[in-house]
């Protein structure tokens, strides 16, 4: 078995360990005997949804977000959204998940359109939310994470949360959420890398991955002790900093 892992403008949206992710999902693909394979998809490059299993689309500055916004208008834009619509996992931190709202609107610049997949949208905020997180999801249980973001995220009436801030700051510090989920895509703020400290969303992905594939049911399960540590130690973190 194969899994190909599609890095999203991987080459100008890759801030604050956003690597980490992809490396993660690789790894615990093949700690199981699964091939992965990673690619790049770059502005200008047309994507084929038939490669790819699992997408990762990193966060990135305003002046980054430009051009890539203007490349997911059109057919791109709307092959992803027919694919995520599809069921295809993907992880999209900061940048990423803003564009997978309808929009983001820098300070002072125009807004730069996203695709629409979540029912949510973004804007330029006055402070910046740096720190450690904990997020208490009823999907995937603790989450822990780093955000560093000034933009506000709002979720629509149809949108669900990925899940609730117990520390940190969330999506717009006002609401106390955090992320948006929908079909198998997660979108969030939460870097670090997320993935290495939570693999209960690695292996959601991967599994959600090797069923449209290979219309395979369960996930070998791993022994996660280095994980539960390292999770662990993020909430510790988290608790005596914040």
């Amino acid at each position: 078995m194969k899994l190909t892992i599609c890095w999203l403008y991987g080459d100008t949206m890759n801030i604050y360990g956003d690597r980490g992710n992809v490396l993660a999902l690789a790894q615990r693909a093949r700690w199981r005997g699964i091939e992965a394979e990673i690619t790049t998809l770059g502005v200008g490059q047309a994507l084929d949804p038939d490669a790819v299993d699992i997408y990762f689309w990193g966060g990135g500055q305003d002046r980054e977000q430009i051009p890539v916004s203007s490349d997911i208008q059109g057919e791109k834009g709307t092959v992803l959204r027919q694919s995520l619509e599809d069921g295809a996992p993907m992880l999209a931190v900061c940048g990423g998940y803003q564009l997978l709202g309808t929009h983001y609107h820098p300070y002072g610049e125009a807004k730069l359109p996203g695709i629409g997949f979540f029912d949510a949208w973004s804007e330029a905020g006055p402070e910046r939310f740096i720190g450690n997180v904990v997020v208490d999801s009823d999907r995937f249980g603790s989450l822990v994470g780093f955000e560093n973001h000034s933009g506000l995220t709002y979720l629509g009436p149809t949108a669900e949360a990925l899940g609730r801030v117990r520390i940190g700051r969330g999506n717009n510090g006002k609401d106390g959420q955090e992320g948006c989920v929908r079909n198998n895509a997660v979108g969030c703020y939460l870097h670090g890398a997320l993935l290495p400290k939570n693999p209960a969303v690695t292996d959601f992905l991967i599994q959600a991955a090797l069923q449209r594939r290979y219309d395979i049911q369960e996930l070998e399960p791993l022994a996660d002790d280095l994980e539960v540590i390292a999770h662990a130690e993020a909430i510790r973190r988290a608790e005596v900093t914040r």
